[in-house]
């Protein structure tokens, strides 16, 4: 044997091959369009929301549970009456239905996302106060209390300030 030393070479690491990349991001993108839901609601009821100067949007949509009051659309009148109607999601609903809606919804939250929930009502601006205050009755019973009614800006908001 002979008495030298041999050092070691460094081995570089190879460089990561980047080749499939575009392929994985493609096959989670289709993943995610393919698998979301777009939930839209069919309007059964008119929703002509009043005008309102001092709005504020509401951040969380996927926490805010939605009720719709308004007469009925005109292919739903012969059935349903030209009296203001409550929707909820696709289906016309009545007083007692909502505390089951309210509560249904909340239960699919986990405990955090339970206290922060709203429940938005888009009344017509032609609907009785009446049913408005009905509706908020069983809103208090479902332990609903956080509440806000929907409504649109009055014209533009630049000139709301300068007034």
């Amino acid at each position: 044997m002979s008495g030298h030393i041999k050092k070691k070479q460094k081995k570089e690491m190879p460089p990561v091959n980047t080749a499939s990349l575009p392929d994985i991001v493609f096959m989670l993108l289709f993943f995610f369009m393919v698998t979301t839901v777009m939930r839209e609601v069919e309007m059964k009821v008119t929703n002509d929301i009043p005008q309102a100067s001092e709005i504020q949007k509401l951040e969380n949509k996927s926490l805010i549970t939605y009720i719709y009051v308004g007469q009925p659309m005109p292919k739903y009148e012969a059935r349903f009456g030209s009296q203001s109607r409550i929707q909820l999601n696709d289906a016309f609903a009545s007083l007692d239905d909502i505390q089951g809606f309210v509560v249904q919804d909340r239960d699919k939250h986990d405990e955090v996302e339970q206290k922060l929930m709203t429940v938005s009502i888009k009344a017509d601006k032609n609907t009785k106060m009446g049913l408005i205050g009905d509706i908020k009755t069983e809103l208090r019973k479902a332990q609903a209390l956080k509440i806000s009614y929907a409504s649109k800006p009055v014209g533009n908001m630049d000139d709301y300030y300068t007034r």
